[in-house]
């Protein structure tokens, strides 16, 4: 399977400046996930979103942290991230900011995709996931939700209050981090989204380090940048991308699929077809991959495994993973 997504290195950087506040080794980790050390000093380098979730695992452990993704606002600067960055700092409120934040995200990070829904008093943030190289989805939703968080604050200079927090893996056995770092918002587990929600009246908020002219200067680096990073991939791959965004929700349908790549479901099919592919062929290829990679690392359960691959029931999971690799899930975890 294509792992084409990848993240900014200022990103990468972050990370490895959090583990060494807690006093791990950041080279060591740098060396043990085969990281390009020039690569990183590139201001737009991008580092591969696989790379990036194996830093993840090996960071929280060397870190001693076990929140470290809740905890990555308190240890980076929102500045430190680049182009993307001054560009919110120059905006005149924040409602124009997010505007900008969900245009150039993809600067940032490509695997995610940000969006702003509006809820008639209240404003969601919406991070959606759309790479299956990403297989530590809670590291990448908490560090955003919580960077987010962070940064409007800064910007806007007020002490922002969440209302809620709507994160899409299931609850871990202690939230009391979860329910600080996000306080005062209720935090929901297990939902069909991740969002942060807010007063729709922090869209008016000033920003009052904005400058009009500096803003215009910055936009078309960021934009230049954008349409590198967004030259059409193959339809397979953006099928896989589609499939497992909506896999957080229930099993995709072939229809769901076409209706997001703006097709009918009879010229996907086609088109796929003379690529080689199949829509069920690729539906099972996102899901053995994930189900083999949550299965080697040995946090989520097989029922959990289940539902974040939109299985109805284990046993269906089951049955579809011996149709995959010839064993059960059990037997392949016992195996790894």
């Amino acid at each position: 399977m294509p792992t084409d997504a990848t993240i900014s290195s200022a990103s990468v950087k972050g990370l490895l400046y959090a583990v060494t506040q807690c006093g791990a080794d950041a080279g060591a980790l740098s060396q043990a996930v085969a990281l390009d050390i020039v690569q990183l000093e590139d201001p737009d380098g991008r580092v591969p979103m696989a790379t990036m979730q194996r830093l993840w695992s090996l960071a929280v452990q060397a870190s001693g942290d076990p929140h470290l993704d809740l905890h990555m606002a308190q240890h980076v600067h929102h500045s430190s991230y680049g182009v993307l960055a001054y560009i919110l700092m120059h905006c005149p409120t924040l409602g124009v900011a997010i505007h900008k934040l969900c245009r150039y995200q993809d600067i940032i990070c490509n695997g995610t995709r940000i969006s702003l829904r509006h809820l008639g008093d209240s404003v969601e943030l919406v991070v959606d996931i759309t790479s299956p190289t990403i297989v530590y989805p809670h590291f990448v939703l908490n560090s955003e939700l919580a960077i987010y968080l962070h940064m409007l604050r800064l910007l806007s200079g007020q002490s922002l209050a969440p209302q809620a927090v709507h994160l899409a893996y299931p609850a871990p056995a202690d939230t009391r981090e979860h329910v600080r770092v996000f306080a005062p918002a209720s935090v929901q587990f297990g939902t069909p989204y991740s969002a942060l929600r807010l007063p729709a009246t922090v869209l008016a908020l000033p920003i009052p380090t904005a400058d009009p002219q500096l803003l215009a200067l910055l936009e078309p680096h960021a934009a230049a940048l954008l349409a590198r990073l967004n030259e059409l991939p193959a339809l397979a791959d953006r099928v896989r991308h589609e499939l497992l965004r909506l896999l957080v929700q229930s099993e995709p349908s072939l229809e769901a699929v076409a209706e997001a790549l703006s097709l009918s479901p009879r010229i996907l099919q086609r088109q796929l077809h003379q690529d080689g592919y199949s829509y069920q062929q690729l539906l099972d290829e996102v899901r053995r991959e994930l189900a083999e990679r949550h299965l080697r690392d040995h946090i989520l359960s097989i029922k959990d495994i289940a539902l974040l691959l939109g299985f109805a029931e284990p046993s269906v999971f089951i049955r579809a993973f011996r149709r995959w690799t010839g064993q059960t899930p059990g037997m392949f975890r016992r195996a790894s």
